[in-house]
């Protein structure tokens, strides 16, 4: 029987690592952001010129602004994590999917619970 498994990527963090980390988040930052100002620019235009119903229009564009600000809240956490972690430091840093196949009399935990890909600088160091 083959079966599809979520399997951990777990990153060993190293200077060049962090600094990867780190543009990834702030871009991902910078774009919410932009996101925000678009949305409020919006917001803005459509009330002026349309005749929606106000509140509903607001209350839609405040949601979605709130909601990336949040985003943007849980990204700047994750920045001043980032500094404070050792060099050395396992992080998961993503997942993917495998086809695991599974035979009657296979022992269920080697061959699917404890799995997972350790990289080091963008290189498998590990597949276990």
């Amino acid at each position: 029987m083959q079966i599809i498994q979520r399997i951990p990527v777990k990153e060993i963090l190293t200077e060049n690592s962090r600094q990867a980390i780190k543009d990834r988040l702030t871009s991902k930052y910078e774009r919410l952001d932009k996101e925000c100002q678009q949305l409020k620019f919006q917001q803005k235009k459509i009330e002026r010129n349309y005749d929606y119903e106000q509140p509903d229009v607001r209350q839609r564009f405040v949601k979605e602004i709130s909601r990336r600000q949040d985003t943007m809240k849980q990204i700047q956490f994750q920045l001043n994590q980032l500094d404070l972690l050792p060099v050395g430091e396992e992080l998961k840093t993503d997942e993917v999917e495998t086809i695991v196949e599974l035979n009657e009399g296979d022992a269920y935990e080697e061959t699917v619970k404890k799995r997972e890909i350790v990289i080091k600088d963008g290189i498998v160091i590990r597949a276990r």
